[in-house]
């Protein structure tokens, strides 16, 4: 529920009863730039809805440039998927690393509010010069000192992570570094990437 690009199902794909769509509340009808169907799949989530995937072609979707879902800003989208990170899984940790000392890792963090950004112990990676570096300034901070978040590599990191990596781009070596971890997901890491 925490991947980049919205709800992972396509909302005519829904296939819920009328009287859970009552329940969860309907959509956001704010109007244009509004993400209604992330919204409403949040709330379904919230909501103690699950998600059961079908292995079979259910919709085919034509693109076409007057789709409303070009008036939903790619910023828009990030704040609700940030905030919905933090109240599902954030609010309830101490503290965490981000795995990844690059832009998304860096983008996640200063997206966080002031109390999460405080929960961050590390950034890790695999990048030697961003691990010789030994850590990142936060700049546009207020505070001073301005934060310094320690960088390691990924087998000195101490979980519980959330990911900023995307899969399935390394060749298998970022998925094989999280195995030999023996973590479980949805307890020691959540991919948000």
């Amino acid at each position: 529920v925490f991947t980049s690009h919205g709800p992972t199902v396509v909302m005519p794909t829904w296939f819920c009863s009328r009287e859970w769509f009552f329940h969860v509340g309907k959509f956001d009808e704010g109007g244009k730039g509004v993400p209604e169907d992330l919204l409403f799949f949040y709330k379904h989530i919230q909501n103690g809805g699950e998600v059961f995937r079908v292995n079979h072609c259910l919709l085919l979707y034509r693109y076409h440039p007057q789709a409303a879902t070009h008036s939903v800003l790619e910023g828009t989208i990030w704040n609700h998927r940030v905030r919905f990170l933090e109240d599902r899984v954030l609010s309830s940790w101490a503290s965490f690393t981000i795995w990844n000392a690059g832009k998304q890792g860096k983008k996640l963090y200063r997206s966080l509010s002031p109390a999460n950004r405080k929960k961050v112990t590390a950034f890790c990676d695999v990048d030697e010069k961003k691990i010789t570096k030994g850590f990142y300034t936060y700049e546009e901070s207020e505070e001073r000192p301005k934060p310094r978040i320690p960088v390691c590599h990924f087998r000195h990191a101490t979980p519980p992570f959330i990911i900023c990596m995307k899969l399935d781009l390394t060749g298998g070596a970022f998925e094989t570094n999280l195995n030999m971890l023996n973590l479980k997901e949805g307890v020691d890491y959540y991919h948000f990437n």
